[in-house]
């Protein structure tokens, strides 16, 4: 596997071998639309439910939140934010008979659970993250653990949960259950989100 890695940052770099660069600039070739490049980022990032996504963009659609990586005949661009997630990350094209397959190995894309004694602060973000945020993405919303204040733990909704009528029912007959079925030191989950300032309630 002959790999690239251009870019000066290398310390962000994902290795892409030949390979894979041969296979996508084909594929951007068909596509006939000029300064075409290709974009990778993350959903549910450092979670069990995590998957990275490779899609076109062009170069003036790119903002300077994202690490430019040249591979010759076309950019990588890479959020700053998922950075870390693609850390050791690989793409590669492997042939398979007569046709072949395009991988994107990430290692640290899932990140790790944490473990038992971490503090209960972290162990609840992260299950909130891994069991909670999938089923809220569904409605373009997202919870994230604000503050735990002796046996209380304070949510904070965002996205399409920010406004949305519902989000007291869905804190009081579903989160609040599994959050304190997990974590027994947690008896109640309470709402800190100023609903009022939503901007994309569902409904």
């Amino acid at each position: 596997m002959s790999e690239v890695t251009t870019a000066p940052e290398a310390g962000h770099n994902i290795v892409v071998t030949e390979s894979a660069i041969e296979f996508l600039t084909g594929v951007i070739n068909e596509q006939d639309i000029d300064n075409l490049h290709l974009k990778v980022s993350v959903q549910n990032p450092g979670t069990p439910l995590a998957d990275c996504h490779l899609g076109f963009c062009e170069a003036d659609e790119v903002t300077t939140g994202y690490h430019e990586q040249n591979l010759g005949p076309f950019n990588l661009y890479v959020a700053h934010d998922d950075a870390e997630y693609f850390t050791e990350a690989t793409i590669d094209y492997e042939i398979q008979g007569a046709s072949g397959q395009l991988n994107i190995k990430a290692p640290n894309l899932k990140g790790e659970a944490p473990d038992d004694d971490a503090p209960l602060f972290e162990r609840v973000s992260y299950f909130i993250d891994a069991q909670i945020n999938p089923m809220l993405a569904a409605h373009g919303g997202k919870a994230s653990l604000t503050a735990i204040e002796e046996d209380k733990a304070y949510i904070l909704f965002g996205g399409g949960c920010q406004g949305c009528g519902m989000a007291k029912q869905t804190l009081s007959t579903g989160m609040q259950g599994q959050i304190t079925s997990a974590f027994p030191e947690i008896n109640e989950v309470l709402d800190a989100t100023d609903h009022a300032s939503g901007q994309n309630p569902y409904y």
